[in-house]
């Protein structure tokens, strides 16, 4: 099992490097990369994994792709780079990342803590055991799921309602739905490695809580 404790700052660097590694060769010469064998024996552990791919437009960053694995299913250094393929070719929200775009995008990949089924009694019990800065959700009903990582509501300037209702809407589900005795919220954490620019230093983000 990982340990996330364990995970470093060049664990994480490993990592960027090789999603943007992935998502260059992928998106040049169609092929996908395979584990190099240097790989850290840490990161061959399962783990969930997001890779984003924002674009710098006008000095700013937009989204360009996000795609991952909740669940510590596969390999985590394997899981990296299909969620970067992934990213950058395969979100339905954008169209398949260009040549061109390549120089102009940065990297940043999220571990992520396997899910806790949060315990509540009443909706409000959501408000108090959630954490803006540490808690990313994961909304379960009926078969539908959707999930936010723990830095969205931190870029939009969230509270934990307003989180709760963009991950109902992120599902297709009614933005109250959290509210419903049959759904479930599951919260994990996020430990998370950026590109500071485009092929440029990585550095660990740390969250503001609230």
């Amino acid at each position: 099992m990982l340990k996330y404790e364990d995970i470093s700052d060049e664990h994480g660097e490993f990592l960027v490097r090789l999603a943007r590694q992935a998502i260059e060769e992928y998106v040049a010469n169609g092929r996908r990369i395979s584990p190099p064998a240097n790989t850290p024996t840490l990161l061959r552990e399962k783990s969930g994994v997001f890779v984003t791919i924002n674009k710098l437009v006008g000095g700013k960053e937009e989204l360009r792709g996000c795609i991952g694995y909740i669940l510590p299913v596969y390999p985590l250094v394997e899981a990296t780079i299909d969620a970067a393929i992934s990213a950058a070719t395969r979100d339905p929200r954008f169209p398949p990342i260009s040549v061109e775009e390549l120089n102009n995008i940065i990297i940043e990949v999220t571990i992520l803590t396997p899910p806790e089924l949060i315990d509540a009694d009443s909706p409000d019990d959501y408000l108090k055991k959630i954490e803006i800065g540490r808690d990313g959700l994961i909304v379960e009903y009926k078969g539908q799921h959707g999930t936010l990582l723990p830095q969205v509501p931190i870029e939009y300037g969230w509270d934990v309602k307003t989180f709760l209702e963009h991950l109902c809407w992120k599902a297709f589900l009614p933005r109250d739905c959290w509210k419903w005795p049959e759904t479930k919220i599951y919260k994990y954490q996020g430990i998370i490695f950026k590109e500071v620019n485009p092929r440029g230093r990585v550095t660990r983000m740390e969250l503001k809580h609230y």
